[in-house]
């Protein structure tokens, strides 16, 4: 399997976002978004998947900081993508509950190649919700799914995040954050049984 590696760049008037990405990485992390709670939410996906991930972001966050956590949704997807390259000689599916506390979350991840996002079971009051920036820039919950929907399109995953349940904002959102990066830790690793794609179609 050949390295599975990718560094992307987008730069627009609202944010400039590089991603670096080693899918066969060990957890090593850097991340400055500009927005704290968003880079902890980040580290955690990078450490508990197991890659290597560097992502370093500046944004328009004296507005909001939707516009720099969607852009940088958009190119972390991108850079999957680029990453698992052909595919060839990975499991393809991944699955994990992750318990926080109150909290349990749940992802499943096929990378597919037909991007798909279901997002579900979070509490209605998620959508008015915000954590942190006291001081500093806020992250407003109600991203959340916006944030799986945009790793999974640019990524070309078919990905379902769910809450089953939960009470506390924080540990809704990085229940699923840690779900999703072991969903997508198994998903990508080399299967030693797999030499060529997963898939009857010979293709993803």
């Amino acid at each position: 399997m050949s390295d599975r590696i990718a560094r992307i760049e987008r730069t627009t008037r609202e944010s400039s976002i590089v991603v670096e990405l080693n899918l066969d990485g060990t957890g090593i992390v850097d991340v400055s978004t500009g927005v704290p709670f968003f880079d902890h939410m980040l580290t955690a996906l990078g450490t508990h998947a197991s890659f290597d991930l560097s992502v370093q972001a500046t944004g328009d966050v004296e507005i909001d900081a939707h516009h720099t956590v969607e852009d940088t949704a958009i190119v972390l997807g991108q850079a999957l993508g680029q990453a698992l390259g052909d595919k060839k000689g990975i499991r393809r599916f991944g699955d994990c509950f992750i318990p926080m506390d109150e909290t349990l979350a749940h992802a499943s991840v096929d990378v597919s190649g037909r991007p798909y996002c279901v997002h579900t079971g979070e509490p209605d009051y998620m959508v008015h919700s915000v954590i942190g920036g006291y001081p500093g820039v806020p992250y407003h919950a109600v991203i959340n799914r916006h944030v799986f929907e945009s790793i999974a399109l640019n990524a070309r995953i078919a990905l379902h995040v769910r809450v089953l349940y939960g009470r506390d904002q924080h540990h809704i959102t990085e229940a699923e954050f840690k779900a999703v990066a072991r969903a997508l830790r198994e998903a990508v690793e080399p299967d030693p049984r797999v030499s060529g794609v997963p898939s009857t179609k010979g293709t993803l």
